[in-house]
């Protein structure tokens, strides 16, 4: 696996690898999205301070360096409205 952050991995699992007769590498790996049991295409988002991909539902999109960015709940918490005097 390869470190992208301090604590943070690549969501890939590494696999098993083997070398064919030909001299070719395979890797055997199962098959798919590692996000293919979330949900629909496009319901989860990567949080740009941590990291992780997280539905829609628990972030929110905020103005960052001049353009729209996700940040999830834990990294950046919803303001909480002033009471009305």
């Amino acid at each position: 696996m390869v470190p992208m952050r301090k604590g943070c991995f690549m969501a890939t699992k590494s696999g098993k690898t083997t070398v064919d007769e030909s001299g070719l590498r395979f890797t055997s790996r199962e098959n798919g999205s590692p996000f293919a049991g979330m949900g629909k295409m496009g319901e989860t988002m990567s949080c740009i301070k941590c990291g992780l991909h997280k539905p829609r539902r628990q972030g929110s999109q905020q103005r960052f360096a001049g353009s729209l960015a996700f940040f999830c709940f834990d990294c950046k918490p919803p303001k909480v409205a002033a009471p009305a005097n």
